[in-house]
């Protein structure tokens, strides 16, 4: 068995065959899914997803490049769902900041104040958070810190190999391996990824973005988990198996409610 635990099936760019995409991953043992929350206008579908399929999930939250959509009383709505397992994709992403100083610090300001926003829903709804971090760890991990994330963790999607946010794993924060993994220009996660708390690793693949080699520049899909396990497990001298049963065993500890999916496939 392997999670997906990062896989955007609610894009547009799966609208067309989204179920085959999901059987095929299923029949290659992709038995669990969870759709991050980015744009508040694909939540209702989603959940629509996670209530069609067994093994899929979403989480509910307000990616940073979205954050004008910020809605508190929709999202809510969306966190009391027993499918909705987490908050986010939520976070900071500094890479496309204004040049003008001062619209650059409004943004940073109103970043910081909807990440903020969503840490505490996390913590009244005690649900784990998947955050994303681009250009941005120091405040990330201040705002994680000072927020009380460690009240509930949660997953670093796409971890950047930055050495300033390992130590948030005794924070109850795990690292979600991508794709990335698998790219000639990975040397750092390649040399940081020993250095990672086992039992602090999941799977993800963010599809349809971030397709890892040797489909690099094709639509990503929850079945290439299978090339980023192989990688990671050939990385921390693992076999396959070996790989799947950690990371998937992560993932029930950190998404408790994938507990289903784990008592379904014994």
């Amino acid at each position: 068995m392997i999670i997906d635990t990062h896989c955007h099936l609610d894009d547009a760019r799966f609208r067309e065959d989204v179920d085959a995409v999901i059987e095929k991953a299923y029949k290659q043992g992709v038995q669990g899914i969870i759709i991050p929350g980015a744009d508040i206008d694909d939540l209702g579908y989603a959940q629509e997803l996670s209530h069609r399929y067994e093994h899929i999930y979403f989480a509910a939250g307000i990616h940073p490049y979205h954050h004008t959509q910020y809605d508190e009383k929709i999202l809510r709505v969306f966190l009391q769902d027993e499918k909705c397992i987490a908050v986010g994709e939520c976070g900071l992403d500094y890479f496309r900041l204004p040049e003008d100083a001062a619209e650059k610090a409004v943004e940073k300001k109103t970043q910081h104040d909807i990440f903020s926003k969503q840490i505490a829903l996390a913590r009244e709804f005690k649900k784990p958070l998947i955050v994303h971090i681009r250009d941005a760890n120091e405040d990330s991990k201040r705002l994680l810190v000072q927020g009380g994330a460690d009240e509930v963790g949660g997953v670093l999607h796409c971890y950047n190999a930055s050495e300033h946010l390992l130590d948030l794993a005794q924070s109850g924060f795990y690292f979600g391996i991508g794709g990335v993994l698998t790219f000639k220009n990975a040397k750092h996660l390649v040399e940081i990824l020993p250095r990672i708390p086992r039992d602090k690793l999941l799977i993800e693949t963010d599809a349809p973005y971030l397709t890892p080699m040797p489909y690099r520049g094709e639509r990503n899909e929850p079945v290439y988990t299978l090339l980023v396990a192989e990688k990671m497990a050939e990385l921390l001298n693992m076999s396959v198996t070996e790989l799947h049963n950690l990371t998937s065993k992560n993932a029930f500890t950190l998404f408790k409610a994938l507990e289903k999916i784990k008592l379904a496939t014994i």
